[in-house]
């Protein structure tokens, strides 16, 4: 029932902890002593009937993607407003390398010097639009990203398990950052899929003013201009933007929480309070987000461009924006993807504490690793 690497890893394995525990369980009631211990009491230690669900199973899936879509869809919606001013920068930015841009009379009357800073750019949005106009796009936000996280990841654990199951137990732990890049990447893959129609969407109504103030007036507006692969042309860039992201959020996610705990939280993870774990969880969300913002932001710029602008490629718009350019708003993306990327983190932990759901301890090598380099006698 259970992927064969995985049921063989048991305590070693950073994934499968919870399969250890489970089929400690099913060994008969006379266990034999060894080194003092029972191994049925080291079963009820773990406190198997704990997990609701079985590591790996479709119910453990299924719950890994609806905290997916909290954490994505909720925390990408709340941030509209910084997002919002983040993208007018980058669209602004690009005008200004335009002699004649392809762009309507009242889109020329813009100032590209209105953005200037994010302080700046509310200040303009507020007094130009209102406090409601600091909203805008936050239909197409809430629905991509909600999808995007059911896949990001929901996929991610089917893939982790996959790929751990193909490398073995040692092969697992010695290259697990390579599984968890390789992991994020496969998953991301499918959320962009899931995700661009929404963002495509999203941009436009941001960024271009009087073409449309909400979803149900774009998304029609955009199929009638320019047909389906209007909300698909961004998805190549999309994949160059977020990949390397997801790449950095999980690894770098991973190995935090691991270096966390063995450097500074001063007690063993079974040792620390489910709120103390996630306080570890989103201090390393938190740090995650930053490289991760630092890494997607090139592309993000392109791809905020390319869904405004019509007949644009992303190699014209990255050539276009220049090397200073592309960096333009990456301050306001620091923040408002390293807040993003631990509250993610934050409420998809919190979801797996509140359905109880197998969350396995930091990695630890395996006995065989162990006695291959010669650590143990």
């Amino acid at each position: 029932m259970y992927p064969t690497t995985l049921t063989q890893l048991a305590r070693a394995n950073p994934f499968s902890a919870p399969l250890f525990t489970l089929q400690q369980v099913e060994e008969p009631k006379q266990s034999p002593v060894k080194n003092g211990q029972s191994t049925r009491r080291l079963a009820a230690a773990a406190v198997a009937e704990e997990d609701s669900c079985e590591f790996g199973s479709a119910k453990y899936f299924i719950l890994c993607g609806f905290g997916g879509i909290l954490s994505c869809g909720t925390t990408h919606t709340a941030v509209v407003p910084l997002d919002l001013v983040k993208c007018r920068m980058q669209v602004m930015t690009f005008r200004q390398g335009i002699v004649k841009a392809e762009c309507t009379v009242a889109e020329n009357r813009v100032d590209p010097a209105k953005y200037k800073s994010i302080f700046n750019g509310f200040s303009v949005t507020i007094r130009e639009d209102g406090i409601r106009g600091l909203a805008k796009g936050w239909a197409p936000t809430f629905i991509g990203y909600s999808m995007q996280g059911l896949c990001k990841f929901g996929f991610y654990e089917v893939f982790k398990i996959m790929y751990s199951d193909l490398l073995g137990e040692e092969n697992t732990y010695m290259w697990r950052t390579s599984l968890y890049l390789a992991a994020s990447a496969s998953a991301e893959f499918f959320a962009d899929i899931a995700l661009a129609p929404m963002e495509a969407c999203k941009v436009r109504i941001q960024t271009q003013p009087g073409y449309a103030n909400t979803l149900r007036e774009c998304g029609p507006k955009m199929y009638a201009e320019e047909g389906l692969w209007a909300f698909y042309k961004g998805v190549v860039p999309l994949w160059m933007r977020q990949i390397p992201y997801t790449m950095m959020k999980f690894a770098c996610f991973e190995r935090t929480v691991e270096a966390l705990y063995k450097y500074v939280v001063p007690k063993p993870r079974s040792e620390c309070s489910k709120s103390e774990q996630l306080v570890v969880t989103f201090v390393a969300g938190y740090i995650a987000g930053v490289f991760c913002a630092i890494v997607s932001h090139p592309a993000d710029s392109v791809v905020s461009v390319l869904n405004k602008e019509k007949g644009s490629t992303a190699l014209q718009v990255l050539k276009r924006l220049g090397p200073r350019g592309v960096w333009k708003g990456l301050f306001a993306r620091i923040i408002m993807i390293g807040t993003l990327t631990a509250l993610q983190w934050f409420i998809y932990d919190s979801v797996k504490v509140y359905f109880r759901l197998p969350r396995p301890p930091p990695p630890e090598m395996p006995e065989s690793l162990k006695k291959k380099l010669g650590l143990t006698e």
